[in-house]
C-alpha cells in the first residue's frame, strides 16, 4: 500500500500537493467548452446526441423530461426504509436551512434616510444531481430542499439516466419529497449548458447549483456570467487531522469512504503528528480495502490523489489544512475544539472520533455540497441564502437629501461628474419638489 499512497511529503512540496486538483485541467476544460458550444448551437439535438454518447441512452426530445407517471411509479416502489431515511434527512436539512434564511431589514443612515435590504427567492433555479456510477439520492435532498425552503417557485433538476432512459426510482422519490418542479434526463457538462443557455425543451434558469465531476465543474466556470453559479464542488475530498489520540481504524474508514465515489479524481489525506498513527492507518487501509464493494474505484483514487503525511507539530498540520482547503475536515485530536478555531478554509468540519464525514453526507443537516480543489479558500458550502436574491432599498426625504447634498457635490467635483451632483441638487431648487410643467 505504500506504493499507492505517498507517506512522506516535505513542507516545500505542499504547493505541489495543493495543485493536484482536476478542477483546472486544461484538457477537461477544452472538452467541456466543445460540449457547451454544441448545446448553444444545436440545442436539443446536441443534448440527445451527447446523452447517447455518454450515457448510452437513445432518447427523443419528448423523452428528456421525466413524466408524471414516472414520478408516481417511483413513489410506489419506495420501501419503508428509504422513506424513513429520506424523511429524517429532509427534516434535518429543512431545520438547518430555516435557521439560515436571511430576513428583510430596514434602518436609517447618518443623514436620516431610510435604507434596508429585501431578500427574494430566485424565481427559476437549476440543480445538477450526479447519477453516473452512483445515484446520489442524498444530494437531491441536500440541494433541492434548500431551494424549496427559500421559496423558489421553479426548481429544475438535471440528472443522467441509464441506458434504458430511466432514472433511479430512489433518486426520483427524493426529488419529489424535496420539491423539484421539473426533472430532465440529462447529465454532464451538457446539462449545465442546457440550464444556463436554454434549449427548446429546457428553459434557461437564473442560477445553477449542484456538485458534479470535473466536466460539470468546468462547465459551471465557463458559463459563469451567462448564468449565476453557486460554487465549485468537484470530486470529493477529505482530510483527517490526527494526533496520537486518534483511532486508526476510524481514520482509514473515512479516507476509504470518500475515495469510493468513482471518478478517480477524489483526494484523501491523513495529516498527523504521529508516525505510529500514520503506519497504523496505512495497515488499516490494507485490511479494510479488500472487503469493500468499490475497491477498484477506491484504489484508483488513492493512487492518483492519496497521501499519508507526517508533520512535526500540530501547528504545521493546521497550516497545511488551511493551505489545502479540504472539502471535508475531520479533526481527530485530543482537543478538537481548540483546533477548529484556527481553521479558516475547510468546507465542513467534523469534530472528534464519533463525527465521521458520512453523517454530513447524509443526515446531519448542513448541505453536503461543498467547495473542492482549493476553492474553500474563497467559497463557502451551499447554504439556503444562496437561493435568495438580495436587493438594497433606499428612500430619502427633503431633510436627509439636504444633509447629504454637500458630500454628493464634493464627490461629483472630484470625479469630474457634474451631472451626478446636479441630479441631487435639482431636487432642492426652489419649487423643484412640485411637479414641473
Amino acid at each position: 500500500m505504500s506504493s499507492v499512497i505517498r507517506t512522506q511529503i516535505s513542507r516545500r512540496n505542499w504547493r505541489k500537493l495543493a495543485q493536484a486538483s482536476s478542477l483546472f485541467d486544461p484538457v477537461i476544460e477544452e472538452r467541456a467548452r466543445d460540449i457547451i458550444d454544441a448545446v448553444r448551437q444545436r440545442g436539443d439535438a446536441a443534448l440527445l446526441e451527447l446523452t447517447e454518447r455518454f450515457d448510452g441512452a437513445k432518447l427523443e426530445a419528448d423523452q428528456i423530461p421525466v413524466t408524471v407517471s414516472e414520478k408516481f411509479n417511483a413513489s410506489l416502489v419506495a420501501d419503508q426504509e428509504l422513506r424513513a431515511a429520506v424523511d429524517l434527512a429532509h427534516q434535518n436539512i429543512q431545520l438547518f436551512s430555516k435557521k439560515s434564511l436571511r430576513k428583510n431589514w430596514s434602518g436609517k443612515n447618518k443623514q436620516g434616510a431610510s435604507i434596508g435590504e429585501k431578500y427574494d427567492p430566485f424565481q427559476r433555479v437549476g440543480i445538477y444531481i450526479p447519477g453516473g456510477t452512483a445515484p446520489l439520492v442524498s444530494t437531491a435532498l441536500m440541494t433541492v430542499t434548500l431551494a424549496k425552503t427559500a421559496g423558489c417557485p421553479e426548481i429544475v433538476v438535471c440528472t443522467p439516466c441509464n441506458r434504458e432512459g430511466q432514472i433511479n426510482p430512489g433518486l426520483l422519490y427524493a426529488l419529489n419529497v424535496a420539491g423539484a418542479t421539473e426533472i430532465y434526463k440529462i447529465g454532464g457538462a451538457q446539462a449545465i449548458a442546457a440550464m444556463a443557455l436554454g434549449t427548446p425543451t429546457v428553459r434557461r434558469v437564473q442560477k445553477v447549483y449542484g456538485p458534479g465531476n470535473a466536466y460539470v465543474v468546468a462547465a459551471k466556470r465557463l458559463l459563469f456570467g451567462h448564468v449565476a453559479v453557486d460554487l465549485l464542488p468537484g470530486p470529493s475530498e477529505v482530510l483527517v487531522l490526527a494526533d496520537d489520540s486518534a483511532n486508526p481504524a476510524f481514520a482509514a474508514a473515512d479516507l476509504l469512504a470518500q475515495a469510493e465515489h468513482g471518478s478517480g479524481h477524489e483526494r484523501v489525506w491523513l495529516v498527523t503528528t504521529s508516525k505510529q498513527i500514520l503506519k497504523s492507518v496505512e495497515k488499516e487501509i490494507e485490511r479494510q480495502l479488500p472487503k469493500l464493494a468499490r475497491a477498484e474505484f477506491i484504489t484508483k483514487a488513492l493512487a492518483n490523489n492519496g497521501a499519508l503525511i507526517q508533520v512535526k507539530t500540530l501547528a504545521d498540520g493546521i497550516a497545511l489544512v488551511n493551505r489545502l482547503a479540504p472539502e471535508h475536515l475531520e479533526i481527530m485530536t485530543a482537543k478538537p475544539r481548540s483546533v477548529v478555531e484556527k481553521i479558516f478554509t475547510a468546507g465542513a468540519i467534523f469534530l472528534g472520533p464519533l463525527s465521521p464525514t458520512v453523517l454530513g453526507d447524509y443526515v446531519a443537516g448542513p448541505s453536503h455540497e461543498l467547495p473542492t480543489g482549493g476553492a474553500g479558500s474563497c467559497f463557502p458550502g451551499l447554504t439556503v441564502d444562496q437561493f435568495q436574491r438580495r436587493t438594497s432599498i433606499v428612500e430619502y426625504n427633503a431633510a436627509s437629501l439636504k444633509k447629504s447634498l454637500p458630500f454628493v457635490q464634493k464627490f461629483a467635483a472630484i470625479e469630474g461628474l457634474d451631472a451626478h451632483g446636479q441630479s441631487a441638487a435639482i431636487r432642492l431648487e426652489k419649487g423643484a419638489t412640485k411637479k414641473r410643467k
